[in-house]
């Protein structure tokens, strides 16, 4: 006989739906997908639902106003595409679905994969550490360009470069930079700079175009050659918008070539400007001082002491003669106060002199060595003492020995 089920682990379908999706959209949360664009609908909320198919399969998609909105190209029915999203699932109708939030044409999505990585590897290498960034010199007299002679960008930047710092000498390094080998040129170009030592700062870059136009900037070899230069290099490609692995990579980005002129050198009215400035600014300072000093001149020429010089002398006699008499006065309070306490000092000393008290009908008694003998635990009968007088000293013998009980 058959088994029936365990209907308590039997999942509703909103339950197996549920962990699907969660499985899908765990899984898939970040993935590129390429494929070309079927049954394409823009309905009226702003959202596009469409396919992306190739020769084995296809995937229903969804994008969002929100998302769709910035994408730079017309899709179409049958274009090829890289789509950029997640993979999630719309319950209603159980099926699983890719949310596109970025949507590039099949060519440029694989370079702008490209270019992702590259950042990234850069990235966690350090190259685009801002610690590393070279400050830019304030009046270089040097300025080396690397790009393509024939470009309007390089005749952008020797004409600002020129009207706003002209004494600054200017270097170019003619590259091509786009097509087959353009990224290798750029590199030798920095790596030739640094080996002549003699630019203080580089401008590196090119005019706008694609994606496919700016890619040399997206090379490693370029990006390496950037992070190795001992000189400070200035990223200046495309137009504003445009964004290079060079611009992650160089010591300062300018979003264009002309941008990066302006940003290397200073402004000669500017300066010009600011040295009229400081010029104002000394000759109202030295000015100033001249008059002070010759207000002061005229107050000393004019002074009663100036006009008798003889008077300052004997002024100064005078004060010496008071600075002498002062010392002579402190001298001798001096030699007073000391002499003084010498006397007393000497009163002291004498009234403790001990042969000061045998004066005074008093003996001193030792022992048979000479030891001084100040109790009568000293002594005993038959103790040899000597007795030191005024004028004379008694030798004995201690025939008896009394002891005073001292309170």
């Amino acid at each position: 006989m058959a088994q029936l089920p365990e209907l308590n682990n039997t999942l509703s379908v909103s339950q197996i739906t549920g962990q699907v999706q969660h499985t899908l959209e765990k899984g898939f949360a970040s993935v590129w997908v390429k494929g070309e664009i079927s049954n394409l609908t823009r309905h009226s909320s702003g959202h596009w639902y469409f396919s992306l198919k190739d020769s084995g399969a296809q995937l229903g998609s969804v994008m969002f106003r929100g998302q769709n909105e910035r994408v730079r190209f017309e899709p179409a029915h049958g274009m090829e595409i890289t789509a950029h999203g997640r993979i999630s699932v719309y319950p209603p109708q159980g099926r699983y679905q890719l949310v596109v939030d970025q949507m590039l044409p099949a060519g440029q999505g694989d370079l702008h994969l490209a270019f992702e990585n590259l950042k990234k590897k850069l990235h966690a290498e350090g190259l685009f550490d801002p610690s590393l960034k070279q400050i830019l010199p304030a009046y270089p007299a040097k300025i080396g360009i690397v790009t393509s002679p024939t470009g309007a960008a390089i005749r952008d930047m020797i004409n600002i470069l020129s009207r706003r710092f002209p004494l600054a000498e200017l270097v170019l390094f003619p590259v091509n930079v786009q097509g087959e080998g353009a990224a290798t040129e750029i590199a030798n170009a920095i790596e030739a700079f640094n080996s002549m030592n003699e630019c203080q700062v580089l401008l590196v870059g090119r005019g706008g175009g694609s994606l496919e136009d700016l890619w040399a900037f997206n090379e490693e070899i370029v990006a390496r050659a950037i992070a190795n230069s001992m000189i400070p290099i200035v990223s200046a490609v495309g137009h504003e918008t445009d964004t290079t692995i060079s611009d992650f990579v160089a010591d300062h980005r300018a979003p264009t070539p002309s941008a990066a002129a302006e940003l290397v050198v200073p402004d000669q009215v500017e300066l010009m400007r600011w040295f009229g400035q400081v010029e104002q600014s000394l000759q109202t300072n030295i000015r100033s001082r001249i008059e002070k000093y010759a207000q002061r001149l005229d107050h000393i020429s004019s002074s009663y002491a100036l006009k008798r010089p003889e008077l300052m002398i004997e002024q100064s006699y005078q004060k010496l003669d008071h600075l002498e008499d002062l010392s002579l006065r402190s001298t001798q309070d001096k030699i007073s106060k000391l002499t003084a306490r010498l006397d007393n000092l000497s009163v002291s000393i004498e009234a403790l002199n001990p042969l000061t008290i045998l004066e005074k009908g008093y003996s001193v008694i030792s022992g048979a060595q000479g030891e001084l003998i100040r109790s009568i635990e000293q002594v005993s009968e038959g103790t040899e003492v000597h007795m030191r007088l005024r004028d004379g000293e008694i030798s004995s013998i201690a025939s008896k020995v009394k002891k005073r009980k001292i309170k």
